[in-house]
């Protein structure tokens, strides 16, 4: 075998595996960590900011606790919202409770249905008038 058939040999290997490698990209599951609507939520990213940061001014961060049966979330004045609970793993176990505070000014979401490990809790909420917003990492044991 002389080089020129090693070379077209080379060449030809390495086509086939990049062929490969393309079909099996495409066909793989989609990234997890990369939102299919980030292009709303670039626009909207100012509005997020503004609530975010109004928590941090009116001091009004909810104070959450968890148990193995519940997580409490307790808010400084009544409130009224969504807390979503996205499980940073799965996006098929992502769940969103719409609230209104109790008279004890909190919220509980029964935990047992949730498997165990860490999830990503967002509150989005209107209290005075006011528009919240606040993100917390939590775990689930």
């Amino acid at each position: 075998m002389n080089w020129g058939t090693k070379a077209v040999l080379a060449l030809a290997t390495f086509m086939t595996f990049i062929i490969v490698l393309a079909v099996f990209m495409f066909n793989s599951k989609t990234d997890a960590l990369v939102d299919n609507d980030y292009y709303e939520k670039g626009i909207g990213y100012t509005k997020d900011y503004t609530r975010k940061e109004q928590v941090k001014k009116d001091h009004a961060q909810p104070v959450l606790t968890i148990s193995a049966e519940n997580i409490t979330v307790q808010f400084k004045e009544n409130a009224k919202g969504k807390i979503t609970l996205m499980r940073t793993a799965d996006k098929s176990l992502d769940r969103a409770v719409s609230f209104e505070t109790d008279t004890a000014r909190q919220v509980v979401i029964p935990a047992g249905t949730l498997r165990k490990g860490s999830w990503r809790l967002i509150a989005d909420w209107v209290s005075n008038e006011k528009a919240y917003l606040y993100e917390q990492e939590i775990t689930i044991k």
